[in-house]
């Protein structure tokens, strides 16, 4: 069945068809969130919370369409809600816990994680929207509020600041 089928019963109230959307891109949002967050449990907890808050307001899209970017979006917002989570516990935490916590099932190399990391955070976001969820520009542009032009010249100059960092 066809994507916007899929989302026309979901709304409805079609358990399965929100179950098919679902298995559709569970892979690609846990991959995005892996990524965005650096651990697998974490980016479980994101991918959960998603899932949770579009099955609650799936009803309410407007554009059968717009499933894949609205998904992503509330994902993009998961993830920011867990990190701020996350900095406030460890404002709150000793340095010797911090010490100990490790990301695990590290699935980039050593060298392109801290290329990654040396960039913004914007621009790490603006990174891995691109990269590793597939957005283009425009997408990306109304997941963060900013220009598309904007989004393209910050990827650009990410990325040319990831090579100069990776040579």
């Amino acid at each position: 069945m066809d994507e916007k089928n899929l989302v026309t019963l979901a709304a409805g109230g079609d358990k399965n068809a929100f179950a098919a959307l679902y298995t559709r891109y569970r892979d690609d949002l846990y991959r995005y969130a892996y990524f965005r967050l650096g651990n697998a449990e974490d980016a479980r907890d994101a991918v959960s919370a998603c899932i949770v808050s579009a099955y609650e307001g799936v009803y309410a899209l407007r554009a059968a369409g717009a499933f894949r970017a609205w998904i992503f979006r509330i994902l993009y917002y998961s993830c920011v809600k867990l990190i701020a989570e996350q900095n406030e516990r460890r404002n709150r935490a000793e340095i010797s816990e911090l010490d100990r916590v490790e990301a695990t099932d590290n699935r980039l190399s050593p060298e392109l994680q801290e290329a990654l990391e040396a960039l913004p955070q914007e621009d790490r976001d603006i990174v891995l929207l691109s990269v590793i969820a597939g957005y283009n520009s425009r997408e990306i542009a109304s997941m963060t509020g900013l220009k598309p032009a904007t989004v393209r010249s910050r990827l650009s100059r990410a990325l040319a600041k990831m090579k100069a960092f990776l040579e």
